[in-house]
C-alpha cells in the first residue's frame, strides 16, 4: 500500500463524498500494532475475536468460508464506527476510482433499469454510442451475444465498460422497429463533464453536478466561455449551482472555491492530533473579476459542496441562496489494502474559514428561498440531514439540526423559483439586504 484517497461524502448518490490524495505508511503487522497498546482490554478483546471464528468455523452447521467470515467482521467493525466508515471489496473500489476520476473505458450511454429491461437514457454527445447511432428509448437486449435478462443494472454496466479500443456488439430493440437492431461499436475514453454552463442572457449559470478530476478545469472553461458570450461591460454575474451535488475530490472544492477568491483560507481539516491539521489557502487571482456571485445550495447540497458554499460564505464573496445543506463535515481517507480493496476511514472534521464546524448543521444561506413543489411530490423531496443519520459525528457543540430540508429543483427553469429570484437580483429586479453580501457581517454560527 503506497498511498491513500481521502473523501468528505454524504453518499446520497456517489457514497464518495470529497477527496484528498496523500501518502501514508504500509500497515504495521498485527503483532508490532498490539505491541504498540498498553491496554490489556486488546488482547482479551482479541481473544474473544479469535475465539468466536474459531467456534463458527468448528461448529456451524455448513462449513463456512473463512475469507467471508473475515470480510463481513471487517464490514461490522469500520460500519459501527459511523455511517461513512466502510470496507470497499475490490469491484466496490473500482466503482469509486471510476466516480472520483470522472472518465471510463465504455460506450458513452446512459442507462437504466425499467420493467426488467436495460434502457437507454441518453447517449452521451460526441461518443461512440452517439456516432454509432444508438438513441435515447433504445432497449438493450444482449452484450456481445448474451442476453442482459435477469441481471443488475450494475451487471448490465459491468458488461457495456472496458478496455479502450476493444469492440462491442449490442442487440437492441427499437420502438416501432419490428426485428432487433445490431450495432458494432468500439469502446473509447469516456469523460463525464461534472460541470455544464449557460448564459441567461447577462448571467453565467453553471452547474456542478459532482466534484470528479475534472470539475476544477471544467469551471474554468465555463467562465471562459461565459466570458466570451457575454461582454465584460454586460455581465450581471454567475450562479454557481451545487443543489443535490453530494461531494467528490476535497481538491477540486477547493479549486472550485480558490477560483473565486484572491486570498485567505478555504478550509481546514483537523484529525484527532494537533499534527493532523490541514489548512489550504487561495492563491491570488479571482477568475470572475469581482463579479457578483451567487451560490445555490439545498437539502441535497452535501461535503464538497459545503466546503465551497461555506468558504465563499465566510469570506463574503458570495451570497448563499436556497434551503439549508446537508451537514457532513467530516473526511473520509481511502485506505488501499492491495488486492483486498480498501478501507473508507473517517479520520477528520473540516471547518469553515471562520472556524465553523457544519457537522450534523449544514450551511444555512443567506437567502432562503423554497420551491414551489407539486402536490405529489411534497412527501418525497425533503432530505433529512447528517443529524438524522444512524452513529453519525456529533456536533461539536451539540447543537444540531434535526428538521429535513427541501431538495427539489423543477425540470422547468421557468419553474424553478430559487434559480429565477438568484436571476432577479443579479439583474437589480429584486432587493435583498443580503445581497451583495456585507463584509461587515457577521459569519453564521
Amino acid at each position: 500500500m503506497t498511498g491513500r484517497l481521502t473523501l468528505i461524502g454524504a453518499g446520497i448518490v456517489l457514497g464518495a463524498g470529497l477527496t484528498l490524495v496523500a501518502t501514508v505508511p504500509r500497515f504495521q503487522p498485527a503483532g508490532i500494532a498490539y505491541a504498540a497498546s498498553s491496554s490489556s482490554d486488546v488482547y482479551r478483546q482479541l481473544n474473544l475475536f479469535g475465539d468466536v471464528f474459531e467456534r463458527i468455523r468448528a461448529d456451524y452447521v455448513e462449513e463456512p468460508d473463512d475469507a467471508k467470515l473475515v470480510e463481513a467482521a471487517i464490514k461490522a467493525m469500520l460500519t459501527s464506527l459511523d455511517p461513512h466508515s466502510e470496507y470497499l471489496p475490490p469491484d466496490k473500489q473500482r466503482d469509486m476510482n471510476v466516480k472520483t476520476s470522472g472518465e471510463f473505458g465504455g460506450l458513452g450511454i446512459q442507462v437504466l433499469m425499467e420493467n426488467g429491461e436495460v434502457k437507454v437514457v441518453s447517449p452521451i454527445e460526441g461518443t461512440p454510442a452517439q456516432k454509432a447511432g444508438v438513441l435515447s428509448g433504445d432497449v438493450i437486449l444482449s452484450v456481445d451475444g448474451k442476453s442482459l435478462e435477469g441481471v443488475t443494472l450494475d451487471e448490465a454496466v459491468d458488461k457495456l465498460r472496458g478496455p479502450v479500443k476493444t469492440p462491442v456488439t449490442l442487440e437492441i430493440k427499437r420502438t416501432n422497429q419490428e426485428k432487433p437492431l445490431e450495432f458494432k461499436i468500439v469502446r473509447d475514453r469516456i469523460v463525464i463533464p461534472s460541470v455544464h454552463w449557460r448564459t441567461e442572457d447577462d448571467v453565467g449559470y453553471i452547474k456542478i453536478n459532482e466534484f470528479t478530476e475534472n470539475t476544477g478545469d471544467g469551471l474554468e472553461k465555463a467562465i471562459a466561455d461565459i466570458n466570451k458570450k457575454i461582454p465584460a461591460d454586460k455581465l450581471k454575474g454567475y450562479i454557481v449551482d451545487l443543489r443535490n451535488n453530494p461531494g467528490g475530490l476535497l481538491t477540486q472544492s477547493i479549486t472550485v472555491a480558490d477560483d473565486f477568491l484572491d486570498k485567505g483560507e478555504i478550509v481546514s481539516t483537523r484529525g484527532r492530533g494537533a499534527e493532523n491539521t490541514q489548512r489550504f489557502n487561495a492563491r491570488p487571482g479571482d477568475l470572475a473579476s469581482g463579479k457578483p456571485v451567487i451560490v445555490l445550495v439545498n437539502g441535497g447540497s452535501a461535503s464538497a459542496s459545503e466546503i465551497v458554499a461555506g468558504a465563499l460564505q465566510d469570506h463574503r464573496r458570495a451570497t448563499i441562496l436556497g434551503t439549508r445543506s446537508f451537514g457532513k463535515g467530516s473526511v473520509q481517507t481511502i485506505i488501499p489494502l492491495g488486492s483486498n480493496g480498501a478501507i473508507r476511514l473517517t479520520t477528520a472534521r473540516y471547518y469553515t474559514p471562520s472556524g465553523r464546524s457544519i457537522q450534523a448543521k449544514g450551511i444555512e444561506p443567506d437567502i432562503e428561498v423554497l420551491q414551489d413543489v407539486p402536490d405529489e411530490l411534497k412527501d418525497k423531496v425533503e432530505v433529512k440531514g447528517e443529524a438524522t443519520r444512524p452513529g453519525h459525528l456529533q456536533a461539536e457543540d451539540g447543537k444540531e439540526t434535526l428538521s429535513p430540508s427541501q431538495a427539489y429543483v423543477p425540470e422547468d427553469p421557468k419553474k424553478d423559483k430559487q434559480l429565477n429570484t438568484a436571476l432577479d437580483l443579479l439583474r437589480g429586479v429584486q432587493a435583498n439586504k443580503n445581497f451583495p453580501p456585507n463584509p461587515e457581517t457577521p459569519v453564521p454560527n
